[in-house]
């Protein structure tokens, strides 16, 4: 008996220890971010926003750990193409892309002709933002914009995306309590995000407001202005996919080694019928997601603007992709090979080990950007490989075993 009770005098003693620094840290977290919310009303007012709106928004805003979670969990820098284009270019979005472009088509058409955006374009990056509307997000913006303007990672950019959505409150564009959307800040049917929302929402439907939530001519024609003050070239399309020859050089992929459409040619580049490309001095972009064994795209001028909506190579892919669905196109030729996703961990091994070989990928740091394809490609190059910057488990397998890793 004696024992039991020492026991559970230890047990609770060490209960009582770790609910203290639990304790303790979450009120350290908690004094750090009510530090940080000063600040930051500091900084709205400075910004010349309205002391009323400062003080009632700042009143509400709480601090919320899942948003920083999923900040840290990105789609694009873990998953593989298969698994990203197979979840976001459905048959369902096809189809139903389809549908409500004819819904549409009247509005879509005159938005067409007013900014030189398609309207299969248009229903495209509606169907990847919010599935065509059907989940704006339910988070509130202002608690993740605050949440992530505190924490360092990005800090300096969700501390202007506050400020402007503090400055949407004020000027009486935006509802504060119907501002809800993605984990990021992003907003309304199209997901602006509160700087985007600011200079380039319109007012389309002449109510008075921008309501990018339940008007449909607001959110469109926005997205169409934006896209037009992007740079989106008119009578272009996003790009094309493309059949590459028997040994191929895929060492001259990539965003950074732009061609002329009749260079491409001269390599013996053709559609997906073996047909010829015309030969124009037109410039392109040759992309490989998925490696030599998946298809291979042709990208133009407008496939970069997509990336400036959303700068990632498998978005801008997969919105042009869909828009050539929606307007009636079949599937991909060459399919990606099935391909599991990769963890931080694995990939931190690929970039050690390149890293270690004398080719630079900048930072470890499990995010397989350009610059660690790039190292990869170079690798694949000296070691008479298939040069496409893809880690293929075999190339992956060699590597580790030259950097003895």
């Amino acid at each position: 008996m004696t024992r039991y009770s020492s026991a559970m005098k230890n047990s609770v003693k060490t209960f009582l220890f770790l609910a203290g620094i639990l304790c303790c840290g979450t009120l350290q977290a908690s004094a750090e971010f009510s530090g940080c919310i000063e600040r930051l009303k500091h900084k709205a007012l400075q910004a010349s926003i309205s002391e009323s709106i400062v003080d009632d928004v700042f009143r509400s805003i709480k601090y919320s750990p899942r948003v920083i979670e999923l900040d840290r969990k990105q789609p694009e820098f873990s998953q593989t193409f298969y698994n990203y284009y197979r979840q976001r270019v459905t048959e369902f979005r096809v189809e139903k892309g389809r549908e409500l472009l004819q819904q549409h088509g009247e509005l879509l058409r005159s938005l067409t002709r007013e900014y030189g955006v398609p309207a299969h374009y248009l229903v495209a990056f509606w169907g990847m933002e919010t599935n065509f509307g059907r989940y704006l997000g339910k988070m509130d913006t202002l608690d993740s914009l605050a949440t992530l303007a505190c924490d360092e990672r990005r800090s300096e950019f969700f501390t202007a995306e506050l400020l402007d959505a503090l400055r949407l409150i004020d000027s009486g564009t935006v509802d504060r309590h119907t501002m809800a959307g993605s984990w990021a800040g992003a907003m309304g049917n199209m997901q602006f995000m509160p700087s985007t929302y600011r200079r380039f929402g319109l007012d389309a439907d002449k109510d008075g407001k921008v309501d990018m939530w339940t008007s449909l001519d607001d959110a469109f024609t926005s997205a169409a202005f934006y896209l037009n003050r992007l740079g989106w070239e008119k009578g272009w399309r996003w790009g094309r996919e493309v059949l590459l020859p028997e040994g191929f050089d895929y060492s001259i992929a990539g965003l950074d080694n732009p061609k002329a459409l009749s260079d491409w040619v001269s390599l013996g580049i053709t559609d997906t019928h073996n047909k010829p490309l015309p030969k124009l001095e037109k410039n392109a972009y040759l992309i490989v997601p998925a490696g030599y064994e998946g298809p291979a795209f042709l990208v133009y001028d407008n496939f970069r603007v997509i990336m400036k909506w959303n700068y990632s190579e498998f978005y801008a892919l997969s919105v042009g992709i869909l828009a050539d669905r929606i307007k009636g196109a079949k599937g991909l030729k060459v399919p990606p090979p099935e391909t599991d996703n990769y963890t931080v961990a694995e990939i931190k091994e690929i970039q050690s080990a390149l890293q270690k070989l004398g080719f630079d990928v900048g930072h470890v740091d499990g995010i397989f950007g350009s610059q660690s394809k790039k190292a990869l490609q170079q690798f694949q190059k000296a070691n008479s490989l298939i040069a496409d910057g893809f880690p293929h488990p075999k190339v992956v397998k060699k590597l580790k075993s030259m950097a003895s890793i």
